[in-house]
């Protein structure tokens, strides 16, 4: 099924509604990271050139349907003037007759940025008669909220069925191309690396890996539950004890698949995750010690594979990255990623945050902006905001 770009849609002198992610952290009342509202401004900018009448809408934090002062978008509305050069007009509210005048003045490459969508319990519930006021606003829609689209929201699905003239921005363009077309078609060897704490959270993405990849690496806590799964010595690292069943499946699916599913061969390892210093054991963990990230060997290994890889698809931190004495595994891996001659994909998230931390990110082929998004995407091939995309 074919998707739509926003340089194929006719938006001249039409009112265009793009469903950005404007979801930006925030410290008292000031944005920490702009890197969301930076990533929106190619479509914005594109839309503005071609004369739109542009009304931007998204998200921020968790309001709860109410609205709070705390997660207006204000801020975001003055950065975005500041970054375009242009006057932005805020909207206090994203339904109603006020809006509805707003949106109507618009004038050719005008901008107007709604109020935050979920000040409304009926944008995640994703009720039809608010979708229909969001609808009314505009012509044509745009979606280049990828972080969202796994969402299946007012303004990320129940809207757009009343669009004849629908598509996606730059951005969302850019995660299709890399989690849709070059994984489904990797060049080879296609290593996938995979970390964080559950894996009762990546039981799908590594079931549809399996399918594609020819090497998967497994690090951070959920190494320690297939490690339990094998009848190792894990001391009191954490392990989801419920998994291990499941565990067991997949490396049983990975032996007869003949896919290379690889666990650390030692760790960085301490009495508690507060502790200012670790130790390296190989093997067994011993009792009273948990294991914290992957040790030497594991990242001399890790390396290796990755070296030999055409095509990387990263998701979830080797160890607890965020306290240094347990984070050279993860930044290890990240300039192994960068020194390769592959494609490298990281899949947002707390991988997003370990390669800006690592400052290589500009190094990365691509960092996907939906941290659940890319792996859901990854997991299905699809997702609900993209497949009411579709036509």
């Amino acid at each position: 099924m074919a998707i739509r770009f926003i340089e194929d849609l006719p938006i001249e002198g039409k009112r265009v509604f793009i469903r950005v992610d404007f979801n930006v952290p925030l410290s008292n009342g000031a944005i920490t990271d702009d890197t969301r509202v930076r990533e929106a401004l190619p479509t914005v900018r594109h839309a503005v050139a071609r004369g739109a009448k542009v009304i931007l809408a998204s998200h921020l934090g968790r309001p709860k349907g109410v609205p709070n002062p705390e997660f207006k978008l204000e801020p975001v509305g003055a950065l975005l003037a500041e970054l375009l050069n242009l006057d932005v007009v805020a909207a206090d509210d994203c339904v109603g007759d006020g809006v509805k005048k707003l949106a109507q003045e618009l004038r050719d490459g005008e901008i107007l940025l709604l109020e935050n969508l979920r000040f409304y319990k009926e944008e995640e519930a994703n009720d039809p008669a608010f979708a229909e006021k969001l609808a009314k606003f505009a012509d044509v829609y745009v979606n280049d909220a990828f972080g969202t689209a796994h969402r299946a929201h007012a303004s990320t699905a129940g809207m757009v069925k009343y669009f004849k003239d629908k598509g996606v921005g730059f951005l969302m363009r850019k995660e299709l191309k890399f989690l849709k077309d070059t994984l489904s078609r990797p060049s080879r060897p296609f290593v996938a690396i995979l970390g964080g704490a559950k894996v009762s959270d990546k039981i799908g993405v590594i079931s549809s890996l399996m399918t594609k990849a020819d090497v998967i690496l497994i690090g951070g806590a959920m190494a320690y539950t297939f490690l339990k799964a094998k009848g190792e010595q894990v001391g009191d690292s954490k392990v989801e004890e419920d998994s291990l069943r499941v565990a067991k499946e997949i490396l049983k699916q990975a032996a007869e698949r003949k896919v290379d599913l690889l666990l650390p061969v030692d760790h960085i390892v301490a009495e508690k995750l507060d502790a200012g210093t670790g130790n390296e054991v190989a093997g067994a963990i011993p009792a009273g010690l948990m294991g914290l990230d992957i040790g030497p060997k594991t990242v001399e290994e890790y390396s290796r594979r990755i070296k030999l890889a055409k095509t990387i698809f990263w998701n979830g931190p080797m160890g607890v990255f965020e306290k240094e004495p347990f984070a050279k595994g993860t930044m290890a891996i990240a300039q192994a990623l960068v020194v390769s001659n592959a494609i490298t994909i990281v899949g947002g998230g707390d991988s997003a945050a370990a390669i800006n931390k690592s400052g290589l990110a500009s190094k990365i082929s691509h960092i996907s902006t939906g941290g659940g998004a890319s792996l859901e995407f990854v997991e299905n091939g699809t997702l609900p905001g993209i497949e009411v995309l579709e036509s």
